[in-house]
């Protein structure tokens, strides 16, 4: 069982397998060129795969798969088969925009794939080409469509943003419950990578414009969750992800793991150790893996008052999965 200093159960990884992408969000790389990072200074499947066996076998139980956009990168099912076929009750997830989910989504779960989380800041094609410097929308709804019709579990992430797309929480909050989908709204999260215009929304003013039109009741948080849960009057549950509000550090479960190989105890932490020269053994792998856990703070460094940028972030969320 790995056990940060502050005697939080870590058992839930997210690992990284590119920092590609083919959008270029406004509140994540808009203005970075697109790239290709060569092959080499990316972990191969084996590599990933050889590191999770050592924590899995230590105790983690969930692992997101996520990048940049996971799906950009050749035969994702591979490594996802190699998981399952490893322990066939670890809870695999994936991270994804949904523009080449349509296409992989079938392959994905015969892999072993069990839950899809997917990335949808507006239902107006005009307004989510403007967020995503891609005219896509339709693209992004087929994959959508194509996980609930595989009877996988999906949800959906909308980052909510003053001025461009606040206007239409409740039409985002209806597609998903049209579908039975749970939707979290999602506090934009500030970064230096990020366009310098944009201002976040609180999840109190996004609760406000729900509950004009549907009652609402917080439910009780779940242990290790990010996300805050609440019901509506016909049973809809759906959540709000303040990250700004460190109450859910306290029980935080996760690491990161980078595509070229950083191992990293917080999202909003710079400090990280890099596992490629531990790979020739997983008795140096087993180190890393405690030495990063060791050095987990005790809550992010995130900071809504903050007018300098001397807390915020300066790792790109492209780079660590989000």
């Amino acid at each position: 069982m790995l056990i940060d200093k502050y005697d939080r159960v870590i058992d839930y990884i997210r690992v990284s397998v590119t920092q590609r992408c083919n959008f270029r969000c406004q509140y994540c790389m808009p203005e970075k060129p697109f790239e290709w990072t060569p092959k080499e200074e990316l972990l191969s499947y084996e590599e990933i795969f050889k590191f999770l066996k050592v924590a899995i076998d230590e105790g983690i139980k969930k692992i997101r798969i996520t990048g940049g956009e996971p799906l950009v990168r050749d035969d994702l099912y591979k490594l996802i088969e190699k998981i399952s076929s490893y322990k066939d009750d670890i809870d695999i997830a994936l991270t994804t925009n949904g523009y080449l989910l349509s296409s992989q989504i079938k392959k994905l779960k015969e892999a072993g794939l069990k839950r899809v989380n997917i990335s949808i800041d507006s239902l107006n094609e005009d307004t989510f080409s403007y967020l995503t410097k891609k005219r896509l929308l339709s693209k992004v709804k087929d994959g959508i469509e194509a996980a609930l019709e595989q009877n996988i579990e999906v949800k959906l992430n909308t980052v909510v943003i003053k001025g461009i797309n606040d206007d239409e929480i409740l039409d985002l909050y209806e597609y998903s419950k049209k579908r039975g989908i749970q939707i979290r709204f999602i506090e934009y999260m500030q970064n230096k990578w990020a366009n310098e215009k944009l201002k976040t929304l609180s999840g109190k003013n996004i609760l406000e414009q729900i509950a004009k039109k549907y009652p609402i009741e917080e439910l009780e948080m779940k242990k290790s969750s990010a996300a805050k849960l609440y019901k509506d009057n016909t049973g809809f549950i759906f959540g709000i992800i303040e990250p700004y509000d460190d109450s859910f550090c306290s029980t935080c479960n996760r690491i990161r793991l980078s595509a070229q190989g950083d191992l990293i105890p917080c999202l909003y932490y710079e400090d990280s150790i890099n596992i490629k020269e531990s790979l020739d053994s997983d008795e140096k792998l087993l180190n890393t893996l405690n030495e990063v856990i060791e050095n987990r703070p005790e809550k992010n460094l995130w900071n809504h008052n903050s007018t300098d940028m001397e807390n915020i972030s300066s790792r790109e969320f492209y780079y660590t999965g989000g």
